[in-house]
């Protein structure tokens, strides 16, 4: 109830159901924005349990279409932010399939930032990974040096541009940023819980092998 994005996302909702109506997720998956802010609106624990603990939180696509049509100006997609927020701090978010999948987020887009100063670098969206990329990509992936610098002309070189080199001390005052806000004690504890699982599991760690599994497992049942 502290997370600033519920006091900012839920307000006043009469649930009338337009986050609904309009959600792209909800078209394709069992999932109803309206439902949740219930849920969290009844502040029954047990069953937000069961949401943070569900894939349910991890379908919102984050595209906010319920924010401008919410008639009582809530933001449910805020609230799943919260959700997610809480779940991953709690450990929760390592009981669903979806959830699991936040290690490979960490792993990834989360490494990456502090490793190169970008969310996604291309050298770090790999082929093998990102089969949905098709071959052309794989091309591109092994003729980067080649091809980027057509258009950035500093192309892992430091100067101006796009997929620049980031300066050493601008990428540690990013790392002392994410210290100072908490962000690498929120690493931290989606590895401390990845590992966990993964071995109850039945992995001996959370290894390459627990990521790629977590990565690419999909049960066919979120529908």
């Amino acid at each position: 109830m502290e997370d600033v994005r519920l006091q900012e996302g839920l307000s006043a909702c009469m649930n009338c159901g337009v986050c609904t109506g309009v959600c792209p997720a909800a078209e394709f998956y069992n999932y109803d924005p309206r439902q949740i802010v219930t849920i969290v609106q009844s502040r029954d624990d047990e069953a937000i349990e069961r949401l943070l603990k569900s894939d349910t939180i991890w379908y919102c696509g984050e595209c906010m279409s319920c924010r401008p049509r919410c008639p009582r100006g809530n933001t449910p997609g805020y609230v799943i932010q919260a959700l997610r927020t809480l779940s991953q701090k709690l450990g929760f978010f390592v009981e669903s399939e979806k959830g699991r999948q936040q290690l490979a987020l960490k792993r990834t887009i989360g490494e990456s930032i502090l490793a190169t100063g970008y969310c996604v670098h291309p050298k770090l969206v790999k082929p093998e990974m990102h089969p949905e990329q098709g071959p052309v990509w794989s091309w591109i992936y092994d003729h980067d040096t080649d091809l980027f610098p057509k258009f950035s002309p500093n192309y892992m070189k430091e100067g101006a541009g796009a997929v620049r080199r980031i300066s050493d001390d601008s990428l540690q005052e990013l790392k002392r940023i994410f210290e100072v806000s908490g962000g690498m004690e929120f690493f931290d504890n989606i590895e401390r819980h990845s590992e966990r699982k993964a071995r109850e599991m039945g992995y001996e760690s959370a290894d390459q092998s627990y990521l790629n599994d977590v990565y690419t497992t999909n049960s066919g049942d979120h529908h």
